[in-house]
């Protein structure tokens, strides 16, 4: 940590131990290893190279989140949001975009390469983290593994002994996942909106099952004692966490800074990755300042090329790489297989004698299972609304088994890609979370909230994912580990290898894919 601790964070900052004693050592135009991205599978990759000896670089497009801003933190709290939460926005765009049909959840902000961004393509927005740490700086923290059997349907080829055995196991240590005290769960007031939620399951004939994070729950004890700042209970999450969260930059990226042999850059965005004539690879990266300007195009080389941008960003950048003739040789299942892991939002109007509570921690710990119902598979998240106030609102975000899969295709009018998901493909998703709530509903005498997603009618939050996945299949667009096929010494190793779908909260899953990918890479792949 004190390499991440001691970084120049104004502006683009070159990472590694040599920060010790300067804040920009000389920039690395080439290394043995680049790792494009620093969210779940790139920050794993990174350790990995770095703990195996070789030199390793970098390439985050986002900033490194370390230094406190006016208020004395490093990132604001949903409620009250400033130019440190949304990429290059003059107005926030939370998921909730109302309440009580009045447009008082989003405020104006300065715009500043924020912690989160939300992608928009034609039927469909995502949300990423930016930063070192991607995702982990931005999500709930819901450490899930896979129902096993589901995870085999998924990957057929994949051994699942030596992924629940091995690589699931390393990856939940790496993390620092951890579960809430049962009997604290039960007492304490910041959990009442959950554990009301699960009465309304149970009522309807519904399990519910705790599920693990990587808050630190040991620390929330401590902001209910009042002995610790309040993090998880004042309000933070979806634009970062000052406290308690163990995100990847306090541990996998922290551990591969460690080895100093890894040296992170950020604001430094990859838009164009070629292979010369000798075999290695060269990536064109844009810097930009604080303001979004390019200050300049440098170019990198490399021997070998790991690819964590995440779903959407390692598949751009692949699309792109085919159509645009650099990698020529990508196979055509390269953009293909992509879904939203079934995302849908929506909340329920609970009785007045049924309080969920002024105060509610932003860390999620319980779910609705329902997985097993063949007919209507889903997994819904008992999503924290903490406002301050008592609301009498249930929110969740279900995960339903939606077999719609969507494919990126290359814009050459803007040198993007669009995303061929269709509205159509989302009611599918909805109509397997109505089906769950119309149960609840019915075995309470409750309704759904009409008041929180912009419009009116509009009960299902359809038109966004926290969870893309797909674009890069494993065993598919890569062999059975994450290698590209067509390219020796081309990996990916971030969520594009999930088919769509995972059933629950993915983040797990990539770092334990992304550790079976690193443990085969560096035994075969690289020289001793």
């Amino acid at each position: 940590m004190a390499a991440l601790q001691t970084a120049a964070t104004l502006g683009f900052t070159r990472i590694g131990l040599a920060s010790a004693h300067s804040a920009e050592p000389d920039a690395v135009d080439s290394a043995p290893a680049i790792v494009v991205g620093s969210g779940y599978g790139a920050a794993v990759a990174a350790l990995r190279l770095g703990q195996a000896g070789i030199r390793t670089l970098v390439l985050e497009m986002g900033r490194l989140w370390n230094t406190a801003g006016p208020d004395g933190k490093v990132f604001c709290s949903t409620t009250a949001p400033d130019q440190r939460s949304m990429w290059f926005r003059t107005r926030t765009e939370a998921p909730l975009a109302s309440f009580l049909w009045l447009d008082v959840v989003n405020k104006d902000i300065s715009s500043y390469p924020g912690v989160l961004d939300r992608v928009h393509f034609a039927n469909m927005s995502v949300y990423v983290g930016r930063g070192v740490g991607g995702g982990s700086l931005v999500n709930g923290g819901m450490a899930v593994t896979p129902l096993r059997s589901y995870f085999a349907e998924q990957f057929p080829t994949v051994d699942v002994n030596e992924m629940y055995s091995t690589y699931f196991p390393r990856a939940r240590s790496m993390l620092g996942v951890n579960s809430v005290d049962p009997a604290w769960f039960e007492s304490t007031d910041w959990y009442r909106f959950t554990r009301v939620s699960r009465k309304h399951a149970q009522n309807a004939g519904l399990k519910t099952a705790f599920v693990p994070n990587v808050y630190d729950f040991g620390y929330m004890r401590r902001e209910a004692d009042g002995t610790a700042t309040k993090s998880a209970l004042g309000g933070e999450v979806i634009y970062g966490n000052n406290q308690g969260k163990r995100s990847l930059d306090k541990t996998y990226i922290a551990a591969a800074l460690g080895t100093g042999n890894v040296t992170v850059h950020t604001l430094e965005k990859v838009r164009a990755v070629s292979r010369a004539a000798d075999g290695t690879y060269v990536l064109t990266a844009d810097r930009i300042d604080v303001t979004g300007k390019v200050v300049e195009t440098k170019q990198y080389g490399c021997t070998y090329l790991f690819l964590g941008g995440g779903s959407v960003g390692t598949s751009e950048l692949l699309v792109r790489a085919r159509e645009t003739g650099t990698l020529p040789a990508l196979d055509a299942s390269v953009g293909a297989g992509w879904g939203t892991n079934g995302n849908v939002m929506l909340g329920r109007a609970n009785h007045l004698w049924d309080t969920v509570g002024a105060n509610q921690s932003t860390m999620p710990v319980m779910g609705i299972d329902d997985w097993a119902n063949t007919a209507n598979p889903v997994f819904a998240e008992i999503a924290p609304l903490p406002t301050g106030l008592e609301h009498w609102v249930s929110l969740y975000l279900a995960i339903t088994k939606n077999p719609e899969r969507a494919a990126f295709m290359y814009d050459s009018t803007s040198g993007g890609v669009k995303l061929g998901w269709s509205a159509a493909q989302s009611a599918v998703s909805v109509g397997m979370a109505k089906k769950l709530f119309d149960r609840i509903n019915s075995a309470n005498s409750t309704i759904y909230r009409y008041d929180l997603f912009g419009s009116p009618s509009k009960v299902f939050a359809d038109d966004f994912t926290y969870h893309p996945l797909g674009g890069c299949v494993l065993g598919k667009a890569t062999d059975d580990y994450g290698r590209v096929k067509g390219y020796s010494k081309l990996y990916v190793t971030d969520g594009s290898l999930v088919p769509g779908s995972i059933g629950v909260n993915p983040f797990v899953t990539i770092t334990a894919l992304a550790e079976r990918t690193m443990a085969r890479v560096l035994a075969e792949d690289t020289a001793p």
